[in-house]
């Protein structure tokens, strides 16, 4: 497919000039590791298989993995060492790995974005397929995360075959969909420890499968729904039998001495302590290791979630989260355009919905019963969403990457029906005929223009930001170069302009600069004996000379910190402030120039 196809130029074109970004020097290693050693001891807050595909093209290659050295024979998960160590201390060549590793995740795209159209095609037509497929192929936050060697691609994939799957052995639930459901569920869990959330969207999905089957009797619905939970529970057990095969893998070499250690350090501080418990009853006992690996990242992920996460937000550093992180973070990070496009849609359906002529219960059940696709793909917006605004964990937009999918095609679907949405009525007659030509081509020519011209726009604004769709924010956001005032981190600045800092220093024949930089590059890979380490918080450099600092750092020194949050002295430093950067590298690498002191 042609959108397809340019989605894998942008992906991999702009990710050529992106060094690595801050979570890959965890994942790269722990990939290495899982495949090549059978050994799961680093980066167990992840699932594997996200981690397994993007290793397999380091298969025949000739790389150097240290394992005498102090981050994997010591260290619990010591992911971030062993990383730095793998790419740059070792002999390898790091843009090399990335290039390979970076690659299955980008046809993973390709094949998702395909995954989409097909859907889309078989249950809406070709129109709502085209729509949907384009949303999807040109949103910056699927551009920017299907390049990168992490989990946020694996998830949007792993609901959305999950969710399918199940609503297709809902229609038909023969053993032929048992066993896809079940298929789909373990490789889901496989994908993001999020995925447990599958089990109580399930739960939803069931109840209403049973409730909108208004044909039959009350007893006879009970019946139904019976049946439906336990081959539901059938689905589940066939979800772990994969999920102990393939971790089966990654504990094969992993001393269970050490992976006992590690589960005692790592839930040091989980609660309840009888839930923490499971985990080391499960790993003594051979057959049932793999299944304690898969609960330690589990409840390794719980723990994180309860603990929130240090961001800066709209000028203010908290690490206790907001209601409105996400749903400001999606209007801001995607195209406008998309906004236009889901405002008329909803305006469309709720018109269609207040023109119906009968309204009860029994008409909504009987909507929900032949729409369940849309029904669903709603119930998990609904249910995503509200985890993810009432969690104090606010990791950025690519958090609820998930939901797009889903959001797409509804939107898709919508717009299509409103583009065609001329009265019906028989023609009987010349002027019957003419006033259906007038409907179809000339008074719905307004709507096929606007639409047109959100496409295109939606469309242009992606090509424009070539190649920093990390930094992408939307005119609303304040674009590419101001979004940092928004949030950063991963939705700004993670690292990825670390080349381009090198590129800036060597055309400006710059002797040496001092850099505080956020991700997972090497600076001293990249600038040579020009780098040298940078604290600003030791105060303005007594001497002057340049400069540099990642957007991160930056903003979260100079945003207060609010809602009891206590900061580190060491990571404020006021004094930058009366200072202008003269140059940035990419849009992420603030340069200053300052004057001695």
């Amino acid at each position: 497919m042609l959108l397809m196809g340019i989605m894998l130029v942008l992906m991999f074109a702009s990710s050529l000039g992106d060094a690595a970004i801050m979570d890959e020097l965890a994942h790269i290693p722990a990939a290495y590791s899982y495949v090549f050693l059978k050994d799961a001891r680093l980066n167990p807050e992840h699932p594997p298989l996200i981690k397994d595909i993007a290793a397999l093209p380091l298969i025949g290659q000739d790389l150097n993995f240290p394992t005498d050295i102090k981050a994997w024979q010591y260290d619990v998960n010591g992911q971030w060492d062993q990383g730095a160590t793998f790419l740059y201390e070792a002999g390898n060549d790091p843009a090399r790995i990335l290039k390979l590793m970076r690659l299955p995740m980008m046809l993973l795209a390709v094949l998702f974005g395909w995954m989409i159209w097909l859907f889309s095609r078989r249950h809406f037509g070709e129109r709502v397929a085209f729509l949907a497929t384009f949303l999807y192929a040109f949103s910056p936050t699927f551009i920017t995360h299907a390049r990168f060697v992490t989990t946020d691609l694996g998830a949007a994939v792993a609901f959305f075959i999950g969710i399918v799957a199940f609503v297709r052995f809902l229609g038909e639930p023969n053993a032929k969909n048992i066993l896809l459901a079940g298929l789909a569920f373990g490789a889901a869990e496989l994908l993001k420890f999020s995925l447990i959330l599958l089990i109580p969207i399930y739960g939803v999905l069931l109840v209403a499968w049973a409730m909108v089957r208004v044909e039959i009797s009350w007893g006879e619905r009970a019946k139904t729904f019976l049946g439906l939970v336990l081959k539901t529970a059938l689905i589940i057990l066939i979800g772990l039998a994969l999920i102990w095969l393939v971790y089966l893998w990654h504990v094969w070499n992993y001393p269970v001495e050490r992976e006992l250690r590690d589960a005692a350090y790592l839930l040091g501080s989980f609660q309840p302590r009888a839930v923490a418990d499971i985990v080391p009853w499960l790993i003594q006992y051979p057959l049932l290791r793999p299944l304690g690996q898969y609960f330690l990242g589990l409840l390794m992920v719980l723990q994180r979630a309860a603990g929130g996460n240090t961001q800066y937000f709209l000028g203010e550093v908290s690490n206790l989260g907001t209601w409105n992180y996400f749903p400001i973070l999606y209007l801001l990070k995607e195209p406008l355009a998309l906004h236009i496009l889901t405002l008329i849609a909803a305006a469309f359906s709720i018109t269609r919905v207040l023109r119906a002529k009968t309204k009860s219960v029994t008409a909504a059940l009987v909507w929900v019963r032949d729409h369940f696709i849309e029904f669903a793909s709603i119930a998990f917006i609904a249910i995503y969403w509200t985890s993810s605004i009432t969690s104090p964990l606010n990791i950025g937009v690519r958090h609820v990457l998930p939901t797009f999918p889903f959001i797409f095609i509804l939107v898709a679907r919508e717009i299509v029906a409103w583009l065609r949405s001329w009265p019906a009525s028989d023609v009987v007659s010349w002027w019957d005929w003419l006033r259906r030509v007038y409907e179809i081509y000339i008074a719905s020519l307004p709507r096929y223009l606007l639409a047109g011209a959100l496409v295109l726009w939606q469309a242009s604004s992606v090509l424009a930001a070539f190649p920093y769709y990390l930094s992408y924010y939307n005119e609303a956001g304040g674009g590419l170069m101001n979004g940092y005032q928004i949030a950063v981190d991963s939705n700004y600045d993670w690292g990825q302009d670390l080349r381009r800092l090198g590129d800036y220093v060597r055309e400006n024949n710059t002797p040496e600069i001092g850099l505080f930089y956020f991700g997972g590059g090497s600076p001293a890979r990249e600038l040579g004996d020009r780098f040298r380490m940078w604290w600003p918080v030791e105060g303005q450099p007594k001497d002057g000379g340049w400069y540099a600092i990642s957007a991160t750092f930056q903003m979260g020194a100079f945003g207060p910190a609010v809602r009891g949050f206590v900061k580190n002295p060491q990571d404020s430093f006021d004094w930058l402030k009366a200072f202008e950067p003269v140059a940035r590298a990419g849009t992420s690498i603030f340069i200053y120039h300052l004057p001695p002191r």
